[in-house]
């Protein structure tokens, strides 16, 4: 969902790497495309486009993402998504004409030549193609990173890995994992400084609310599936829940109506879910198969993701053979 306004309700603190151990599932499409954002933002193209043009920032993103994880007692599991729910589609679409939009003004901005512009508008542009799909994937099983995929929702699937004790927390930037159930979720995992832990049941506490009182306020608020209601905000809606129990009792009270507030509820829920996965947490990187890929058969700038490679093959031999092989 990515609905900051979830933050505002969320109990957040700070930890730091130290504190972190064991096995992280991360939202995979969430996090690749926080890296290829900022990775088209800050990286001239020249340095991830092959010859015939194809771009696959998503290649160097990853190598200077990965190895915060190596670095530290964490194991990161990539969930990718499965299809889309019906309900997303119209906050796909948004998305699309939203990036047209952002495509319309790129071009203009070239034409004038404005540089800040254009790195501004590419980073706003881009997408999970199927080439960064499939390159993705074959890279982070070079590196020996575990893969799931998702049903549906990636951090759905990976909020239930969590409460299977299949692993320890979820990482995502998004807030929504708190409505899938997900204990504990981990955010800025691979920005500077230590990244932050968000705790389902302290939240819970902290509110007096149930879960699916949870769920039923950032209905209220508005998620990826559905329109918030006009004129609520956080506090309003954990003070209507708190007075009147649940989404329909509130809504009844306001004389409004919401549509497929059943199923936006189901969703959260009773998420798509599958428990057919399987995966190893003792890794073993193919770190000289993994640079090949990238930069001769992907033809990124061997300069640009040297460092990132370093740091995993330092990483592996540093914590030593009995964790990663």
């Amino acid at each position: 969902m990515g609905n900051a306004a979830l933050r505002d309700i969320a109990v957040i603190e700070e930890v730091p790497f130290s504190e972190i151990e064991g096995v992280v599932a991360v939202d995979a499409h969430n996090w690749l495309y926080r890296y290829l954002t900022t990775t088209v933002k800050w990286t001239s193209s020249s340095k991830y486009t092959t010859a015939d043009g194809t771009e696959v920032a998503n290649l160097l993103g990853i190598v200077q993402g990965l190895p915060k994880f190596f670095e530290n007692d964490v194991t990161p599991v990539m969930v990718f998504d499965g299809g889309p729910s019906e309900l997303k589609e119209d906050e796909i679409e948004s998305r699309r004409e939203q990036r047209q939009t952002y495509e319309e003004q790129l071009e203009t901005a070239r034409e004038e030549g404005d540089e800040v512009a254009i790195a501004q508008l590419e980073s706003r542009t881009q997408r999970l193609t199927p080439t960064i799909q499939e390159t993705s994937r074959e890279l982070l099983r070079l590196l020996d990173v575990p893969i799931v995929e998702a049903p549906a929702e990636g951090e759905a699937q990976a909020a239930h890995m969590v409460r299977r004790g299949d692993a320890d927390y979820v990482g995502s930037e998004d807030y929504d994992a708190l409505l899938f159930g997900s204990p504990y979720t981990l955010r800025q995992l691979t920005s500077k400084g230590d990244p932050e832990l968000m705790d389902l049941e302290a939240t819970l506490a902290h509110h007096d609310l149930t879960l699916e009182q949870l769920i039923d306020a950032a209905i209220l608020i508005g998620t990826d599936f559905n329109e918030g209601i006009s004129g609520i905000g956080p506090k309003t809606a954990l003070s209507a829940i708190s007075e009147h129990g649940d989404l329909w009792s509130v809504l009844e009270a306001r004389g409004e109506t919401l549509e497929y507030g059943d199923r936006v509820r189901a969703l959260f829920r009773e998420p798509n879910v599958t428990d057919e996965y399987e995966f190893e947490t003792t890794l073993d990187p193919d770190i000289a198969a993994a640079r090949e890929y990238v930069t001769e058969e992907w033809e990124v700038d061997a300069d640009e993701v040297e460092r990132g490679f370093e740091r995993i093959e330092e990483s592996v031999t540093q914590t030593g053979l009995d964790r990663w092989t």
